[in-house]
């Protein structure tokens, strides 16, 4: 029976690990047994503990309330709680998601004392190292036994970066194993479509008709905490409601909600909240927002995350960062890179609404990440 110890810290997390605990109580209960640290990373309870509610992924066994501090007081957190635990525990993987500082702090801890990593959503690459995110993920990648990339891009990426794509077992650091397995939250997109319309009465209740409103999710603080960008986001939103008539529905991260009121210009924060065609909302629920990007007809992002899930929900995608991990999204021509510039964001909602062509083929893979990953982790 092999042991892993999975991290999770934020609510992008949560969801990915339950398809993998999913896979392992349906597949394989026998040959893998899982124990669940939750670092506390988003602790707001929207945030987090409804993702393990909503979504049937085990109470986490640990939790270190982490909580929110600046970067190297949450990391350094994060370490000596997952240290203690992994020394404690002593699993034969701790296995990571994504890009986080739950990650980074995972991937060091386990390192250091020499146990092996398994990181999930590895090879992705913005190519822009001002991103924690980026740090994170590199330094992650690098630090691990098994990687398992979502897209071919990211496998070329690994290569790129002189990872061997052919290592046979044993693996090990030096010797990685490294899989092209597809996206497992294509997986569990898949799985809680139509639950979660059977769940969700979010359209009803805020009065929204399916495919006339723009969904925005904006989080990343370099777009929340920079007057000027997030200013030019807010402009573009409203300029699109009142050119096209329609709404923009918008779930506000706590960060965001905060910085509304402290960094727009009063007249604009003043115009959104007046405004009838937008809504702020709190968090949505993991059902919620599955409702919510299946019935709207475009999306406005700075989410990784939710970029992939338009494009699973076969939505076109504003992206507003200067470069995205996800970069087959622009090559099919279902996303655009805007940034956070208002003519950009409006230009690129005209172009997608009215474009007949848009094509979404298969490229996060069949949706069985999960027992792909649960199968290799055995072997080892």
């Amino acid at each position: 029976m092999i042991k892993i110890l999975t991290v999770v810290g934020a609510r992008p997390q949560i969801i990915k690990a339950a398809a993998l605990s999913r896979a392992i109580k349906g597949s394989f209960s026998n040959s893998i047994s899982e124990i669940i640290l939750h670092t506390g990373q988003h602790y707001d309870q929207n945030m987090s503990q409804v993702f393990f509610d909503e979504l049937g992924v085990p109470s986490p066994d640990y939790q270190l309330n982490t909580g929110s501090q600046s970067h190297g007081k949450q990391t350094a957190h994060m370490i000596t709680g997952i240290e203690e635990i992994l020394l404690k525990e002593r699993p034969d993987f701790l296995v990571v998601y994504g890009d986080t500082n739950s990650t980074l702090a995972g991937a060091i801890a386990a390192s250091k004392i020499h146990i092996p990593i398994a990181h999930i959503e590895a090879g992705l690459r913005s190519f822009n190292k001002s991103m924690p995110e980026e740090i994170n993920r590199i330094m992650c990648d690098h630090a691990s036994t098994l990687l398992f990339t979502p897209t071919r891009t990211g496998l070329a990426n690994l290569e790129r970066e002189g990872f061997l794509v052919n290592h046979l077992p044993p693996f090990s650091p030096d010797r990685p194993g490294v899989f092209h397995c597809g996206d497992i939250m294509l997986d569990n997109s898949l799985y809680f479509s139509s639950l979660a319309s059977e769940k969700s009465s979010i359209l009803s209740n805020e009065g929204l008709d399916p495919e006339k409103y723009l969904l925005v999710t904006i989080h990343r603080d370099n777009n929340t905490d920079d007057p000027a960008r997030l200013t030019s986001i807010f402009e573009a939103i409203i300029q699109i409601t009142e050119e096209y008539q329609c709404q923009a529905v918008i779930p506000l991260h706590p960060r965001t909600s905060k910085k509304l009121p402290e960094v727009l210009p009063k007249a604009l924060y003043e115009k959104i909240k007046g405004s009838k065609r937008i809504k702020l909302l709190p968090p949505a629920s993991f059902f919620d927002m599955i409702v919510l990007e299946k019935s709207a007809r475009i999306v406005l992002t700075d989410s990784g995350g939710v970029q992939k899930e338009a494009y699973f929900f076969n939505k076109p995608c504003i992206i507003a960062r200067s470069e995205t991990e996800w970069v087959e999204i622009i090559e099919h021509g279902t996303g655009i890179l805007a940034d956070a510039d208002t003519a950009r964001i409006t230009e690129a909602y005209k172009s997608l609404t009215q474009k007949k062509d848009l094509n979404f083929p298969p490229i996060f893979g069949d949706g069985r990440a999960a027992e792909f990953m649960c199968k290799n982790i055995s072997n080892c």
